[in-house]
């Protein structure tokens, strides 16, 4: 099987597209795939908000700020405030509500801060570019609000951060050396207090919304990139905004195959948002319409071959069945460095989910050459259902099949031997099988690994399949990795048929209950 065999089974996050429905449930037959990230989950998140709010403190840029002030006896003094920056930040307590139907409030309280600066200032018909400067110094403290909402931007999962505030409860201004004549002291007081509070507000609040934005726009990216493989690709754009309730955040994607310029299509899906549940922290399900597609996609591409030494099948022949090899394959594999085998999909794989797993119907061919020769000894044609049951553990994924039925629609042989066909059928059965899996084992690994899972600590992630239109979930859990953004895993699940990859969380609904009222959660930092 070629090393490059496409990932095309696992992990459906957030991507991009373009068209909306405003309305979520016509978009529901529309929707490929659907993420649910639940409360637990959220708390997780929050506990990473104040390294957002950090970088955009620190990431602000403050621009200059000039202005006048008549004095008596004085005159006209100019000044102007320049190089504001940011010292010595912390951050005390993040608290969030999820707020049904509306968004997302976030209060960020006890945000210490140091501002540092110059300023100009000129008496008279000075101007401030050529009169005196100071250095000077202010201590804050800042309470910010934040209310962001989600709404689907150009086919994206996008953030208004807009409805944002801070509360000023501290602004202490230091002087350098503080020995500035008092009136001084207090017309910059006056001034710097009423600028600061203008610019660091507004400075702040963009590039909040800014910084939300590039992370909403990295993370799609990023899982766009993480289902595309030579000419495949899966358009994961949302179908509708996303929804939040009191207990979770859902956002639903179309999860559209696009191979060598051609695009599936998805067509009554049958997700409802009944089949997912609160129980776990994060949430996937992905419909049968989205893996058909992928694997017609790496089928046509010719992902699915496997070319197996002499050596190899000796071995597996000998290890795994019960009866000897027939005469004709025991001469064959005589000179095992002479001889090879080759087996290869020669129709579209379908997969077809319900609760009771996953069923997959595929056509092989394979070809068993002796010798130098271009012609084949053996060459036959099945046709295999089984299903099949997946897992993921310590890193690596592993893949259960039970074979439900072996049949042989061709096969070219010396001998019409009917012994030599139930050889064959048996040899699929326990040994063909059970090899294309432990393949696609290691070859899934290894790309998952490729695109960064193994960065990943999921824990106890599991598939579970579903009938429509009462079932069909996916979940994951909490995971560690490079950055806060890491701190949630991923999953995916089954669609009209569906399954569900989940994992356990620290924390859930509590008693199984289903909350409706708005729920608060707050984080202090030490």
């Amino acid at each position: 099987m070629p090393r490059d065999v496409v990932l095309l089974l696992l992990l459906v996050v957030l991507g991009a597209s373009s068209g909306c429905l405003q309305d979520p449930t016509p978009a529901y037959g529309l929707t490929g795939a659907v993420c649910r990230l639940t409360y637990p989950a959220a708390v997780v998140l929050n506990e990473k908000t104040t390294k957002v709010i950090e970088a955009a403190f620190q990431h602000a840029r403050y621009p200059s700020m000039k202005g006048e002030k008549s004095l008596l006896f004085i005159g006209r003094v100019l000044y102007g405030l320049d190089n504001l920056e940011i010292h010595n930040l912390s951050i005390g307590r993040s608290a969030f509500e999820l707020r049904p139907g509306e968004g997302i409030a976030m209060e960020i309280s006890n945000v210490s801060a140091v501002f540092r600066g110059t300023i100009q200032y000129g008496y008279g018909s000075w101007l401030v570019n050529v009169g005196h400067s100071l250095d000077f110094e202010i201590e804050s403290q800042i309470d910010l609000g934040i209310n962001p909402k989600l709404y689907c931007g150009e086919g994206k999962v996008a953030a208004d951060t807009s409805d944002c505030y801070l509360n000023f409860h501290k602004l202490r201004l230091h002087l350098e050396g503080d020995k500035e004549p008092n009136w001084l002291k207090k017309l910059f007081t006056d001034f710097i207090t009423f600028t600061v509070k203008l610019v660091v507000k507004g400075q702040i609040c963009k590039e909040i919304n800014k910084v939300a934005n590039i992370l909403a726009d990295f993370i799609q990216e990023q899982a766009e990139q993480f289902l595309s493989d030579g000419n495949i690709s899966v358009d994961i754009g949302v179908t509708t905004a996303p929804v939040i309730t009191a207990n979770y955040i859902e956002s639903y994607h179309k999860g559209l195959t696009n191979y060598n310029n051609t695009t599936a299509v998805i067509r009554d899906s049958g997700f409802h948002p009944s089949q997912l549940t609160e129980q776990r922290m994060l949430y996937f399900w992905v419909s049968d319409q989205v893996f058909n597609p992928m694997l017609s996609a790496a089928h046509l591409d010719g992902r699915f071959q496997l070319n197996v030494s002499g050596d190899e099948l000796s071995n597996l022949l000998q290890t795994h069945l019960s009866s000897s090899s027939p005469e004709l394959i025991t001469q064959c594999l005589k000179d095992p460095s002479s001889s090879r085998f080759s087996v290869w999909s020669s129709s579209v794989p379908r997969l077809n989910t319900s609760s009771s797993g996953s069923s997959v119907w595929t056509q092989a061919s394979a070809e068993l050459h002796c010798g130098t020769g271009g012609t084949p000894t053996l060459s036959f044609q099945t046709d295999v259902i089984l299903d099949v049951s997946v897992s993921y553990s310590e890193k690596k994924l592993f893949m259960q099949g039970d074979v439900k039925k072996v049949s042989l629609i061709r096969a070219e042989l010396p001998l019409q031997d009917e012994k030599l066909q139930e050889f064959i059928r048996e040899a699929v059965q326990k040994v063909g099988v059970p090899e294309v899996l432990s393949v696609l084992e290691v070859e899934l690994t290894r790309l998952l690994d490729k695109q960064g899972t193994n960065l990943f600590t999921i824990f106890n992630p599991e598939v579970l399949p579903g009938d429509n239109p009462t079932d069909g979930r996916h979940l994951l859990t909490p995971v560690s990795g490079r950055s806060f953004l890491q701190q949630i895993s991923d999953g995916t699940s089954g669609g009209r048929s569906g399954e569900t990859i989940h994992g356990s969380s620290s924390e859930g609904n509590r008693n199984g209950e289903k909350k409706t009222t708005t729920r608060r959660h707050k984080t202090t930092r030490n």
